[in-house]
């Protein structure tokens, strides 16, 4: 383990997290940690182009450094890392390309973890515990392994006085009152991750008709017509497209979030917004959301829960069997634990929505 007076004279610093956005949102606890340590450093943060608004507003870094892996070639993007003139790499992704970046960055110091071949890209290793620990104890590791001390191990994520501002006219469009109407987000980030269509439809209007909370439906780019449907289907609102930071902010001002096991999920238990994650393939020791008010629901009546397959050989029974009535159930229970709006003396809905509303979605 390298000790903080080996430390010395690190002046440039580049993390490396290429995707997804929750893996992305998860490696931010490393930042705050890093900046106490090397509060002069210069911070930088080496990220996919779709995955970057993730870091936007983040105090803790100096530069975002994104690019487009279709359309640049590893050997621009080490170039621009070579460019720098880093002190030291941290790369918590440890995949062949981030590997190699890391080799050939120039860095005194090269930090990673021991998988395969990959191993020797570095001169200081992360013990491996990936397969016990959770996603942001995993990037902290590469800290500890440095004997950096860890004080903050919450994700950061904010949310942009414009993306407030898109929510309250949101809100105001639609008539909603703040905390009073039930956000679900459809996407996830490979198809049996997913719950299925009909189930969310059936969910929609369970929740319409027997607690009598109106639903909006959020999405990312590619599930627009899925999410089009679920909405039409159940007389439910269909959010239109946003950036990452208004959907955050139309999350926070909901009373809850459905979700899958996605970005989004973990987009809002980093803003407190209680959330509601249907897991299946992926485990939720591992990935589940980091929230105060957080619950996990899954089709506990299969024994191959977990098996992290993109595609499953058996039909996706985790996705397809869980019905509807069982998220319910665990709804209600949820519900209970938030405590409710006070209603007594308060203005109609539709003026409450758009009045709150700058008080912090």
């Amino acid at each position: 383990m390298k000790m903080i007076s080996e430390l010395a004279g690190i002046n440039r610093i580049l993390v490396i997290k290429p995707r997804a956005i929750g893996d992305v949102l998860l490696a931010t606890p490393v930042l705050p940690n890093l900046r106490r340590e090397f509060p002069a450093a210069r911070i930088d943060f080496l990220v996919e182009k779709f995955a970057a608004p993730v870091l936007a507003d983040n105090s803790f870094i100096n530069n975002i450094i994104s690019y487009d892996k279709k359309y640049q070639s590893s050997f621009s993007i080490i170039s621009a890392v070579r460019s720098n003139k880093y002190d030291m790499v941290i790369d918590l992704f440890a995949n062949p390309r981030t590997a190699i970046i890391t080799l050939l960055s120039g860095a005194k110091l090269r930090v990673g973890y021991p998988f395969k071949w990959r191993r020797y890209a570095y001169n200081v290793l992360v013990p491996s515990r990936s397969y016990k620990i959770h996603n942001v104890e995993f990037n902290l590791d590469a800290l500890r392994s440095i004997g950096i001390r860890v004080e903050l191990s919450h994700p950061q994520f904010s949310v942009t006085d414009e993306s407030r501002q898109f929510a309250e006219k949101f809100i105001e469009h639609h008539a909603l009152s703040r905390k009073t109407f039930v956000t679900i987000n459809v996407g996830g980030g490979w198809e049996i991750k997913r719950w299925k269509n009909d189930n969310f439809i059936s969910l929609c209007k369970m929740i319409r008709e027997r607690l009598g909370y109106q639903v909006v439906v959020l999405y990312g780019p590619s599930e627009k017509t899925e999410a089009e449907r679920i909405a039409s289907s159940s007389d439910s609102i269909l959010a239109s497209q946003t950036s990452l930071h208004e959907m955050g902010a139309i999350m926070q001002a909901s009373l809850l979030l459905i979700t899958n096991d996605s970005g989004p999920m973990h987009i809002a238990a980093a803003l407190g917004v209680p959330t509601l994650a249907i897991f299946g393939p992926t485990s939720p020791q591992l990935q589940g959301p980091l929230g105060n008010v957080s619950e996990i629901v899954r089709n506990e009546r299969l024994d191959c829960l977990e098996c992290n397959l993109t595609k499953c050989p058996i039909g996706n029974p985790c996705m397809k069997e869980l019905e509807a009535k069982t998220v319910f159930e665990k709804l209600l229970s949820m519900i209970s634990k938030i405590e409710k709006p006070k209603t007594q003396g308060s203005a109609s809905p539709q003026t409450e929505g758009v009045k709150k509303v700058d008080e912090g979605i």
